[in-house]
């Protein structure tokens, strides 16, 4: 018996008696109708795979105008549905010309019992396959996005480096969900693209979403999909980034920028394994391995009412920390040279080399943008150069170097206090108003703070 909801919509009862007898001893859920106004109410709440739909419901009539009407209907709710009208022998013309406008096939009264389950089989089929050839299109058009887009590769021989490089190693086999937590630009994408380039599922897709800007109101509809009319400008069926990772890995970078509605939502796909795209009363079984990450400690959002405790406890088989650029500076000329011959070729400028003091310069500096920053000094330096050397001047740094260079963290208090305003900079991209709520002071402390160090 295959797993397929049928609507039969029949003014005559024993039309509608004999069809369900037939057909629900091949398919799981038939309902049936005589009143064909009932037909939008029902498709809301059921799901529909395909309509047998009769041309003519009021007494007298055999134009068939009602049967295309209701089929033009039926499309307008759900472009996806299968409609097969049936009709006398002398309306076939009016048949064929309904297939013009939609209709995917049509039975004849009196039917062959035999040819009309292979009728009903056959357009099932066909249903299957435009939504697999919709579901490939979907995906090849993300894929067609990772092509252009410029992906670095992880570089790093420090001993935190390798450290990351081994847990990887291990939870990459596994479809353990990962969070991957650290301040912004430390390469938390890089990380989980490389946790699925390692995996059993790396045959397939790996979809990244930056909920962080995701807006509240289109995270429904851009991670379940739509129906066509689900809402204003849904001119047509939309396949979710959920689907889209089907076999593959589904990576939701700044998951603690989620609304503690949608949360609710995200837990419940993955606690049943099925999503309901926007407008739709079908849900999808679904196969992903998830990975997240976030630059906030989502512990103390937990305290704070503002994460979920079940949604943590699901996302976070494993936590992975990737340390800032700052604690890890034995990378940073390995970095740079990656950078420099990134750019170099893509500026025209294939002798460009950095000096000496200029490394030491980037590796005494706080980098509060991480590796990010790094990327966008070297190639502004790369642009702006006049030599083929890169010197410490050539480089242009907006925030202290730290003069306590290969010691760790600076030991004075007031030096503490500085670094840990200039990190929560970073963190914030230099939000005021985070900034004070990360350190837990007023704005105008922080202002104050700002000025006495000159930040």
């Amino acid at each position: 018996m295959q797993n397929a909801g049928i609507l039969i919509v029949d003014d005559n009862k024993n039309v509608l008696n004999a069809l369900d007898q037939i057909l629900s001893d091949e398919f799981s859920d038939i309902t049936t109708s005589s009143n064909p106004n009932l037909i939008p109410e029902i498709i809301s709440k059921n799901k529909i795979d395909v309509v047998l739909l009769d041309m003519n419901f009021s007494a007298g009539l055999n134009t068939g105008n009602e049967g295309i009407f209701w089929l033009n209907k039926i499309k307008e709710l759900d472009d996806s549905i299968m409609v097969i009208l049936i009709t006398a022998y002398g309306d076939v013309n009016l048949a064929v010309e309904a297939m013009k406008q939609g209709a995917s096939d049509f039975i004849l009264k009196p039917w062959d019992n035999d040819k009309l389950i292979i009728t009903v089989n056959n357009v099932l089929k066909l249903k299957y396959s435009n939504e697999k050839i919709k579901s490939l299109e979907d995906k090849q058009d993300h894929l067609n996005e990772i092509i252009t887009k410029s992906i670095d590769p992880l570089i790093g021989e420090s001993q935190s480096f390798k450290q990351i490089q081994n847990i990887i190693s291990k939870v990459a086999k596994t479809d353990a969900n990962i969070l991957i937590f650290g301040e912004n630009g430390t390469g938390k994408e890089l990380v989980a693209r490389e946790i699925h380039k390692q995996s059993k599922r790396n045959n397939h897709s790996l979809v990244s979403i930056d909920v962080g800007i995701l807006p509240d109101t289109l995270f429904e509809s851009e991670l379940f999909g739509y129906k066509k009319g689900a809402f204003t400008d849904a001119k047509e069926d939309r396949t979710g980034k959920i689907r889209v990772a089907e076999n593959g890995t589904l990576f939701l970078d700044e998951i603690s920028n989620l609304s503690y509605s949608n949360q609710a939502k995200l837990l419940t796909v993955l606690q049943q394994k099925r999503v309901n795209p926007v407008g739709s009363s079908q849900s999808y079984p679904v196969d992903f391995r998830l990975i997240c990450a976030t630059n906030k400690d989502l512990k103390q959002l937990l305290i704070e009412n503002l994460f979920r405790e079940d949604l943590l406890y699901r996302i976070n088989t494993i936590q992975i920390d990737i340390p800032p650029l700052r604690e890890r500076r034995e990378d940073i000329p390995l970095l740079a040279d990656h950078f420099l011959s990134f750019y170099k070729k893509k500026y025209d400028k294939v002798n460009l080399k950095i000096s000496n003091d200029a490394n030491e310069q980037l590796m005494r500096y706080y980098w509060p943008g991480n590796i990010r920053e790094l990327k966008h000094t070297i190639e502004k330096a790369v642009i702006l150069s006049e030599s083929s050397i890169l010197r410490s001047s050539d480089f242009l740094l907006d925030s202290p170097i730290i003069s306590t260079f290969n010691k760790g963290y600076p030991k004075k208090l007031d030096e503490v206090e500085k670094d840990a305003i200039l990190s929560a900079l970073g963190n914030n991209n230099g939000n005021i108003k985070e900034t004070a709520k990360e350190l837990g002071i007023a704005r105008q402390t922080l202002y104050n703070k700002m000025q006495k160090y000159n930040l």
